[in-house]
């Protein structure tokens, strides 16, 4: 950040492809480790510290979450974050002015605060927290994807709309279903008596 100053308004724009960090991913889906990710990042220089304004464009790899053929695509996020100036450069005084004591819900927001560590930023943050929550919780191959038949598990996308089972009868009903069967075998042998 050397280059840019320290001089509120002025501005540095940066473009650059780096590997994708580890744990860029949910469940089903993510951003595969040492993926090229192409960010452009515009550094701006205000009088707290310097303004982060960027998009990340990354590739991503999974399953679909009905057939679970393999999915690939990609996805495009934007972030902006504060970096504070480590030297206190940065007015919290209004929030103590109110109050002498130093209590939870400040630490909490100090705790949540970035600083610049000397010239340098560490975006990883701000990127991943930005990717992992535009990641789709249940990514699709295509929107209208029928998903697996329940009974053998075949992609129904393959299997055709003629794809059916006979009816699985419920373990529960097969005596009913014998003494049934035993009936209509009785009546059809006396309606061939009737008959002949």
């Amino acid at each position: 950040m050397r280059q840019l100053g320290r001089q509120a308004g002025n501005a540095l724009t940066q473009t650059r492809t780096i590997p994708a960090p580890e744990d860029l991913h949910l469940e089903l889906i993510g951003v595969p480790v040492g993926a090229d990710v192409t960010l452009e990042v515009r550094f701006e220089a205000v009088s707290e510290g310097v303004l982060a304004t960027g998009t990340a464009t990354a590739p991503l790899a999974g399953e679909c979450a009905r057939c679970l053929t393999p999915v690939t695509s990609s996805v495009t996020v934007s972030f902006q974050e504060l970096y504070l100036y480590a030297d206190g450069r940065h007015d919290k005084q209004g929030k103590h002015d109110r109050h002498d004591r130093h209590d939870e819900e400040d630490e909490q927001d100090e705790q949540e605060l970035y600083h610049l560590n000397g010239d340098q930023l560490d975006l990883e943050p701000a990127f991943r927290d930005a990717v992992v929550l535009a990641l789709p919780m249940s990514p699709l191959c295509r929107e209208d994807c029928p998903g697996l038949c329940v009974e053998c598990g075949a992609p129904l996308a393959d299997a055709g709309p003629d794809h059916r089972h006979d009816e699985a009868a419920d373990p529960r009903w097969a005596a009913l279903k014998q003494l049934a069967d035993t009936k209509d075998n009785r009546r059809a042998g006396a309606i061939d008596l009737q008959e002949g």
